[in-house]
């Protein structure tokens, strides 16, 4: 029961017949995973492919602001709705499972540029360390965690578990996922990650304190840390966003 609270999003699920304006714009694709039907959106450009990733409670349609100044790229851009968020199917969210959605679709697209908000950033880390693909030659991670077990332990301070209850959990997550909490790390698994990266942090959000922006940063050999104030949690600011695609356009 505890898991089900802890992995089942409470928003974030769309309907198509209501899709959001930045959405209708784009062209709509479906892929499968198991059971599971992944919803991409697609605005075409130039062979040159980035990839977008959302976060916990969200879809899509979060990269309104960031796809202003990304589209006069004109690279093709490809985002995903995570696991039971917007369109994409099923009831359970976790870091593993969207890396799953991630593969699904980079096997397709081979994108050469990530990009990945709150937990999607960390399952992209996930999905680098598990599949390794060279492919992928930028990645951005904007106010996403590093470890697993901060964020299961604030769910268990949340609902006041108890200890035996917590250790039961972290066992579940074990059996799951086959990797233990402690192990479940971004920024160890980016000690190895060959990949040019720009992390981004803001020092005042309060979802994913700034502290896990910095361990990215202090393990990603060839990355770029940039630190806001007064952009919270969704780090929407327009002198980031063109930060972000200078980064994009370097050689």
């Amino acid at each position: 029961m505890a898991y089900q609270l802890f992995s089942q999003p409470r928003k974030g699920k769309l309907k198509k017949d209501k899709l959001p304006k930045t959405l209708q714009s784009a062209t709509l694709e479906t892929f499968q995973y198991q059971e599971d039907n992944i919803q991409t959106y697609i605005w075409k450009g130039d062979e040159n492919i980035i990839l977008l990733i959302h976060g916990w409670e969200s879809n899509s349609s979060r990269w309104k602001k960031l796809l202003h100044h990304i589209k006069p790229l004109g690279k093709t851009i490809i985002a995903i709705d995570g696991p039971a968020h917007g369109l994409s199917d099923g009831k359970e969210f976790n870091a593993p499972k969207y890396a799953e959605f991630i593969h699904t679709v980079t096997q397709k697209y081979q994108p050469e540029i990530v990009i990945g908000h709150s937990i999607g950033g960390a399952a992209i880390a996930f999905y680098l360390h598990k599949y390794k693909n060279p492919l992928i030659k930028k990645v951005i991670l904007l106010g996403s965690p590093s470890d697993f077990k901060i964020l299961s332990n604030n769910f268990v301070s949340l609902l006041s578990l108890n200890s035996k209850i917590k250790t039961v959990l972290e066992n579940y997550y074990h059996e799951k996922f086959d990797i233990h909490i402690d192990h479940f790390s971004g920024h160890v698994f980016a000690e190895s990650f060959p990949q040019k990266a720009f992390i981004a942090h803001d020092k005042e959000d309060k979802v994913v304190l700034v502290h896990e922006g910095r361990k990215y940063a202090s393990t990603w050999k060839n990355a770029v840390y940039v630190e806001t104030t007064g952009n919270g949690h969704s780090l929407h600011n327009n002198e980031l966003y063109q930060k972000v695609i200078s980064f994009i356009k370097e050689a």
